[in-house]
């Protein structure tokens, strides 16, 4: 359900992918909050332009923009071109606009959804990118960005407070700016019966001046693969904790697909700290068709009451939830879907769909 188009102009490539199975997925999986729609919102879908030697010294340059029911991303990356022993630069632009659901969304169906909260985030960044060339089964990438961050409205509007009157920067004004330093490092190691996959993500924010936030956040994301006959069992461990200065929308949300199924997105809690379990045991049908049963579970740590105004315990979340359910997942050509069918501890059941690896 989808068109895509590769172009050459020159030595510019343009790759154009539109796709309407996202626009099916995500209005059934995110309720119509928008007062009304606007043709623009009707477009969903990939523009990719691609310049491998931009100016005469293999520099690349890539510009994307991806646009969904409810939010965009805009991405413009600059390479130049250094040996294989040093470390890849990349200069890169950045601006997303995306609903802050997972923090501010109320929950609503006994959990297994989440409404607008009327909070969206506009995000733009600028910076340098590291990749450090791989060393056995390590990688790694530092990054340091200037950040500055404005909610909005339904309509648009900057705004400083939400629906209840309280704040949604950490400054109190209708904007939040950040510089940013990033590492992450990723350690994978499999072979023909299992793998094992380690990624540690710590950002730092630099209070270059008096009203930036400073803060020190730390993620990490432990899974492992093993394969049982035909079957296939995969475990997968999540936590990350924040200190320091901190805003509402850096906080982790619990719940949604991707975290916790069987609850809406960010309808278990919102906290300073977090750790969700998964475990999914799959199973093949056909050659194109698996089935799953899955087990999830998340909890804040007891620290939402730790997050600026306290969105959880206005908005009624547990703060610990647990999922379980079965799904299917088909692979093509195409991308790989998922569709699950999942219960919360409230018994309430969910419905939810995603697509995968989507070709370009």
């Amino acid at each position: 359900m989808g068109a895509q188009k590769s172009i050459h102009a020159g030595k510019a490539k343009i790759d154009v992918n539109v796709d309407f199975s996202q626009k099916l997925c995500a209005s059934l999986m995110l309720p119509s909050f928008r007062g009304s729609q606007s043709p623009l919102s009707l477009i969903i879908g990939s523009l990719c332009i691609k310049h491998p030697n931009l100016f005469g010294g293999s520099e690349k340059l890539d510009v994307s923009w991806d646009k969904g029911p409810y939010d965009s991303n805009a991405l413009i990356a600059y390479r130049r071109p250094r040996p294989e022993w040093l470390s890849q630069q990349s200069f890169v632009i950045q601006h997303s606009v995306s609903p802050e659901i997972g923090v501010h969304g109320t929950p609503t169906d006994n959990f297994s959804r989440s409404g607008s909260g009327g909070v969206n985030l506009s995000q733009f960044s600028v910076g340098l990118d590291l990749t450090e060339p791989a060393n056995s089964n390590w990688s790694s990438t530092t990054s340091i960005r200037f950040k500055h961050v404005r909610p909005l409205n339904d309509d648009g509007r900057s705004i400083s407070r939400d629906l209840d009157g309280l704040p949604v920067t950490c400054s109190g004004s209708p904007h939040d700016s950040m510089v940013v330093l990033k590492q992450e490092s990723h350690y994978a190691k499999a072979n023909d019966h299992s793998f094992f996959r380690l990624r540690f993500q710590i950002e730092q924010g630099i209070p270059l001046l008096s009203k930036w936030i400073i803060f020190n956040k730390l993620k990490f994301v432990a899974s492992k693969g093993v394969k049982l006959g035909p079957a296939f069992l995969l475990t997968s461990l999540t936590g990350g904790s924040i200190v320091g200065d901190m805003a509402p929308y850096q906080a982790f949300a619990i719940g949604g697909l991707g975290s916790v199924r069987g609850y809406g997105e960010g309808a278990i809690g919102v906290g300073r700290s977090c750790l969700v379990a998964n475990s999914e045991f799959t199973f093949p049908l056909n050659e194109t068709l698996e089935g799953a049963i899955f087990l999830d579970g998340g909890t804040d740590l007891g620290s939402g009451r730790h997050v600026p105004g306290n969105p959880s315990l206005r908005q009624g979340k547990p703060g610990s939830g647990i999922g379980v359910g079965y799904g299917l997942r088909f692979k093509s050509q195409f991308g790989h879907f998922q569709v699950d069918c999942a219960i919360n501890a409230f018994q309430q059941k969910t419905l939810s769909f995603g697509i995968s690896n989507l070709t370009s």
